[in-house]
């Protein structure tokens, strides 16, 4: 299937700031079952584009806008081709014996400690003791069992948790948005010694799909490493295994590695910022205005200076 991406973003300044330095993580990634067609990145006020890829292999984009300004638009747009990929069977992954030969043997250091977003507490051990995690059965077997645990135990509810909310709040809450739930996951994964990571991308609704996670937001889910397939895509949010629907834009350790946007700004201003993505099929034409789907406001600081900001939760 191929998808057309569009994915907006507006920030609003009050009054305005004097300069700001941006870098953006939105190309989706080429490789394996998915590649990125054709992509493009546009800001206005306009700016002079640069692009590196970090040291997990993902695209970034930077920017200086050097001049006084009151907003800022960085409009992304990318066709994707995603092929389907087959639901691994439990007898295509090998026992919890092969999967440490297989991890010794590999660098997975970075996906097997604690980072920081997903990293042990005492309510996270308290959910680890009711869900009686522990090694057991078939590696597939368990992490499917944990994907649809993870799914009833948590209220999917948009704008639930900020951000930069460490997952204690949604623990205890037991709420929270696809950001939240895949930290948890990729948490209590990790205590089984499995690598996991955490994957920022877009989800395409169907029609039909009862999918809990909005339309017109970024999404993210999880990838753990079993003995056979490799690397398999879990979405707690959904109770899904990744499929053709699921568009991979960056991997990381969490989200802290893999923001939308991030950047910093000099000024002292009130801050809105509104996020639009739309996916669909390439063939089905684009609407040309979609209300945003998340929308957030910032207060100035108190003290002038310069003032760092990672926006765009993943709903």
């Amino acid at each position: 299937m191929i998808y057309s991406v569009r994915h907006v973003t507006n920030f609003a300044y009050e009054p305005a700031i004097r300069e700001s330095v941006t870098e953006v993580r939105v190309q989706p990634r080429s490789e394996a079952m998915q590649r990125c067609l054709t992509f493009s990145l546009d800001s206005n006020p306009t700016a002079t584009i640069m692009v590196y890829r970090d040291f997990l292999g993902n695209t970034v984009h930077h920017f200086d806008i050097p001049a006084e300004h009151t907003q800022l638009k960085i409009t992304a747009q990318a066709l994707v081709d995603v092929s389907s990929t087959p639901v691994p069977m439990l007898a295509d992954v090998g026992s919890w014996e092969v999967l440490d030969a297989r991890v010794a043997e590999g660098d997975y250091l970075d996906t097997l400690l604690p980072s920081h977003f997903a990293h042990p507490t005492e309510l996270l051990h308290e959910l680890a003791r009711e869900l009686h995690l522990e090694r057991r059965g078939n590696p597939l077997e368990l992490l499917l069992e944990l994907n649809q645990a993870v799914y009833e135990t948590f209220r999917y509810v948009p704008n639930s948790t900020q951000v930069d909310s460490p997952i204690d709040d949604t623990l205890r809450s037991r709420q929270g948005v696809c950001q939240d739930l895949s930290h948890i996951m990729i948490s209590l994964v990790r205590q089984l010694r499995v690598p996991c990571r955490y994957v920022s991308g877009y989800l395409y609704r169907e029609k039909d799909a009862e999918d809990r996670s909005p339309e017109g937001a970024t999404h993210a889910w999880l990838e753990a490493f079993l003995p056979g397939p490799g690397w398999v895509a879990f979405d707690p949010t959904n109770n899904l295994v990744g499929n053709e629907r699921h568009i991979r834009v960056a991997v990381g350790r969490d989200y802290a590695d893999v923001p939308p946007t991030r950047g910093v700004y000099k000024g002292e201003a009130e801050s809105e910022l509104s996020v639009t993505v739309v996916v669909a099929p390439a063939e089905a034409p684009l609407p040309e205005e979609m209300p945003p789907a998340t929308v957030t406001r910032s207060r100035a600081l108190n003290s002038p200076g310069s003032f760092q900001y990672e926006q765009q939760q993943q709903q």
